[in-house]
């Protein structure tokens, strides 16, 4: 007889989770606080699903490279389904320079370097109707878990043996699986329930720095998106950064993300015609902006409090609990900006199925399942935290107009500048490395530990700013004092206020 699970959450990570354990054989129930998605439009579910376990539902949203292959190679079905729903596929091609394409010549390798975009609630609706479809799969919605049921073991692990909640209609329920996956998101209340019962959860904590608004837009008809000039539609300026999400059914959506510590801007961008302007101003992003073009379709949503943390489920070598298996932002949370969380919701819930058919054990399971997480996923996590506090430190420096880098900040702004973002202008192949790294299908900064990669970096930053002219990015928008000229903010008033902190 298959071995019950209960996942707790039908987000990305419960879906995947279901998909992943569903395929090898568990029988699985998924329960799901919110109601059901509307049986209808794409547009309609945007407007109307009560999706409230996801709070960030309706940002922007892109499946990285990795988890597009992993969707195309397990689940093709799926794919499909996604692609009929209006869901893309966006192709390495479009990520190469103007200036570099006419030399491209396109490998069979790169549809593993492409992106799958759309709205989350989409991909979330045709994930879910797959999932729904699937043998000895079941979602429960509207069911509101309240308690874990523990019991303490002689190594002083804790062992999960059930959990209890409220059916939709108010009935109290309680179930006894053999196990339990929490894809609960970044609040799940039984890491709460599990201190409670006795468990030390070590955690590490960093902040990402930043703030994140997003609004919707949809193209006009008769209109078409435009036409991929020589200004990017992604950038940062240190003070504000952004980028344009193409998704589904002539849908669009631009987010930016802005430093904390720049509260005028902060508190000026949640107003939409604010918004707007803002966008109008960058010179990648206003053709797609223009009135002329689209039309705002939402407000402005604003996610703040967002943090990096990973909780630490093993020490020593051993598991502190079995038979319960955090996934997604449960047990990895990381900054949205880098758009890694789906991704690494999908690979840990995979990871999970194969720790779970490789033992019966539930140490060795949890073992196996968390030893296998920090091999593929600590490496990226560590290098997102790095660049957030980077990004922190050039935030606070660009607020001073007084600021002036040291030598050694100088030549390492200027490697990166002019050697490494134009070796991978100029170079598709560098750029193929470069965002494999990235779409997490190689490890970070690999590329650059590789003599020849390293040595055709350092060629072009030796060649200079006047040899690599056309290389370089077209403007990406104004400086600092610019825009808040344009949008009658104060220039100093946030300084002021770091000052007399």
């Amino acid at each position: 007889m298959a071995e019950k699970a209960i996942i707790i959450g039908a987000g990305i990570g419960g879906l995947m989770s279901a998909m992943a354990l569903g395929h090898a054989g568990f029988d699985v129930t998924v329960l799901d606080r919110d109601p059901p998605p509307p049986d209808t439009s794409p547009d309609d579910v945007f407007e109307n699903w009560q999706h409230s376990g996801v709070g960030h539902v309706r940002h922007s949203h892109a499946f990285l490279a990795r988890l597009y292959v992993l969707i195309r190679d397990k689940y093709p079905e799926l794919l499909d389904d996604l692609l009929s729903a209006g869901c893309r596929i966006l192709p390495f091609e479009n990520m190469i320079p103007e200036v570099s394409r006419a030399g491209f010549t396109p490998r069979p390798s790169d549809d593993n370097l492409n992106i799958l975009t759309s709205r989350r609630t989409t991909l979330e609706l045709i994930m879910r109707r797959f999932v729904e479809r699937l043998p000895h799969v079941r979602i429960e919605p509207g069911v509101k878990v309240r308690s874990l049921e523990t019991r303490r073991n002689g190594a002083g692990q804790i062992t999960v043996t059930g959990l209890s909640g409220d059916l939709a209609d108010g009935t109290k329920q309680e179930w006894r699986p053999d196990f339990i996956v929490d894809a609960s998101g970044k609040n799940a209340p039984a890491m709460d329930w599990l201190k409670e019962a006795g468990l030390e959860i070590e955690e590490e904590s960093e902040p990402t720095g930043i703030l994140y608004f997003t609004r919707h837009y949809r193209l006009r008809d008769g209109q078409n998106e435009p036409d991929r000039g020589s200004s990017p539609t992604s950038g940062d300026l240190g003070y504000i950064k952004f980028g344009i999400f193409p998704a589904d059914n002539r849908r669009f959506s631009v987010t930016l993300a802005i430093p904390e510590i720049e509260m005028e801007l902060r508190k000026a961008a949640v107003d939409p015609a604010v918004f707007d302007r803002i966008c109008l101003s960058m010179p990648g992003m206003a053709p797609w902006v223009d009135p002329d073009r689209s039309e705002p379709v939402s407000r402005v949503f604003g996610m703040g409090e967002l943090i990096s943390r990973w909780r630490h489920m093993v020490k020593d070598g051993q598991p502190k609990v079995l038979n319960y298996f955090p996934v997604g932002d449960c047990v990895i949370r990381t900054n949205p900006l880098y758009g890694r969380g789906c991704s690494f919701a999908a690979i840990s819930a995979h990871l999970l199925g194969e720790a779970l058919t490789a033992s019966s054990d539930p140490a060795a399971r949890a073992r196996l399942y968390h030893e296998s997480v920090a091999r593929e996923l600590r490496p990226f996590y560590d290098s997102m935290v790095s660049q957030d506090q980077t990004a922190i430190k050039r935030a606070r420096n660009t607020l001073d107009p007084d600021y002036r880098p040291r030598l050694k900040a100088r030549l390492l702004k200027s490697f990166i500048e002019d050697g490494i973002v134009i070796a991978t202008r100029a170079d598709v192949n560098m750029l193929r490395r470069v965002m494999a790294a990235f779409h997490m299908m190689e490890a970070p900064n690999a590329w650059l530990k590789e003599p020849a990669n390293f040595a055709r970096v350092l060629m072009y930053w030796a060649r200079g700013k006047w040899l690599n002219a056309k290389y370089y990015p077209a403007n990406i928008g104004p400086e600092r004092d610019r825009l808040f000229a344009t949008l009658e903010l104060s220039v100093n008033a946030d300084l002021q206020r770091l000052n007399a902190a």
